[in-house]
């Protein structure tokens, strides 16, 4: 999985692997169930034939809410199992341990079930960053203490089994909590949240592993939770920031945060045949792709693009940033279904070191992973947080439909650089027209 060549490969080894976990579950049954195999290959059809249909139709624009929708459902499927558990736990099941257990994976599976959908609604843009809790954090921590305390009297109360109310109150706290956990999160820091609530998945998934004694949940639980943290810590890392920071920080609430007083600048606008001409004649060019391309649907005209300056003589390569997009590795699955070679694709430390001899950046659709305000601006909220520097190549295009700001809400220094020049409109149709004026100049 670590390299988008060997990726698909290393995903159908994983999926043929779960599918003969499962026979191997069903086979040797465990200690509980009374064979009802018809309900198991029933739910098995109809939520593998939903699961099939809409990763097929999904388009790649929402692939993260496709990704944060399923991990809600992993959740959900761990705090039923928990839920259902409690209905005939006993003493003898193994005591006040087993029941920990149950708690604590009603309460992760909540959470990811509830957080996911937040998450979800925010990369949809139903749910916007007006939307605010009061004192969120305050919130969070009175929930946190009330869940402990309930779960405190349900571990040591009765050995005939867990108080109803009880159960209900532990329930309704930690689904509002997963709500309240994610809402005041800005919408910028999505990608980071959705591989945090992965990894919570992935925990939820171990703990109902142990309640049913189930190696393969529990291993699994442990591969999914182990992957998600360390993709967190990685896309942290890629913002230099804590991920208690990413979780109070609320990055992006304001639109007027960071560099708001450049927007009376005046602009430089591009035309299409200047641009043209200039990568004609140009012996290195670097592409930056951002969620813009994604929504335009033009990573396939990007790569005909290439190809037509390739065939010219000029030097193609492309500028990923770690956080480009809405999901960790979104521009690269983008590009790669538009079959852009893997070997044109440089990292941020790589393509920082080219910018300087790159005679013209296209940046399609990015916004705050190339905007200067992170190295230069320490009031902006997005400060110290590595970027591509694209304002060292000797000449900048930004393709945008309007100098709104990035999803972030924090506007670009970028836009008002003396080496900058903007191409409004439809990323597609201006590329399409790029082309087509290189073939005729």
């Amino acid at each position: 999985l670590s390299h988008p060549e060997s990726a698909k490969r290393g995903n159908l080894m994983a999926a043929t692997g779960m599918i003969l976990a499962i026979i191997a579950s069903l086979v040797v049954p465990l200690d509980k169930g009374d064979g009802n195999y018809l309900w198991i290959l029933g739910g098995l059809a109809i939520g593998g034939s939903i699961g099939f249909i809409a990763a097929k139709r999904v388009l790649l624009t929402k692939m993260p809410e496709l990704v944060s929708l399923f991990n809600g459902f992993g959740g959900a499927c761990s705090m039923l199992i928990a839920i259902l558990e409690t209905q005939t736990y006993t003493a003898a099941d193994g005591g006040t341990a087993q029941l920990v257990i149950i708690i604590i994976a009603l309460f992760i599976g909540s959470i990811s079930f509830t957080g996911s959908l937040i998450a979800y609604g925010k990369l949809d843009g139903s749910i916007g960053n007006s939307l605010k809790l009061p004192f969120p954090q305050v919130v969070n921590l009175i929930l946190l203490i009330a869940y402990i305390a309930v779960g405190f009297m349900v571990a040591t109360g009765s050995a005939d089994g867990i108080n109803t109310t009880y159960l209900v109150i532990l329930i309704a706290i930690s689904l509002v909590y997963g709500v309240t956990f994610v809402l005041p999160i800005g919408g910028g820091d999505m990608p980071v949240v959705i591989s945090l609530l992965n990894s919570f998945t992935g925990l939820a998934a171990a703990a109902a592993g142990l309640i049913y004694g189930d190696y393969v949940m529990i291993v699994g639980g442990i591969l999914v939770g182990a992957a998600g943290t360390i993709l967190t810590v990685m896309m942290c890392d890629a913002m230099n920031r804590s991920l208690l920071n990413v979780i109070i920080g609320d990055f992006g609430a304001s639109s007027a945060a960071g560099g708001a007083a450049r927007g009376e600048e005046v602009v430089k606008e591009a035309n299409v045949s200047d641009v043209s001409i200039q990568l004609k004649y140009g012996q290195k060019v670097i592409i930056v792709p951002g969620y813009g391309l994604a929504v335009a649907q033009a990573q396939h005209i990007c790569h005909d693009l290439d190809k037509a300056l390739s065939e010219e003589g000029v030097q193609v390569k492309y500028a990923i940033h770690p956080v480009a997009g809405r999901m960790p590795g979104h521009m690269n699955v983008l590009l790669a279904e538009a079959g852009v070679d893997y070997d044109k694709l440089l990292e941020l430390e790589a393509a920082n070191e080219e910018f300087p001899t790159t005679d013209i950046v296209l940046v399609i659709g990015a916004n705050d992973v190339v905007n200067p305000a992170a190295l230069d601006d320490p009031s902006s909220p997005i400060y110290g947080m590595p970027i591509l520097e694209v304002e060292k190549a000797k000449s900048v295009v930004v393709f945008k439909r309007s100098m709104n700001p990035g999803y972030s809400g924090i506007q670009n220094q970028l836009f008002f650089g003396d080496k900058t020049k903007m191409l409004f409109g439809d990323a597609k149709a201006s590329l399409n027209k790029i082309k087509d004026e290189i073939g005729n100049v």
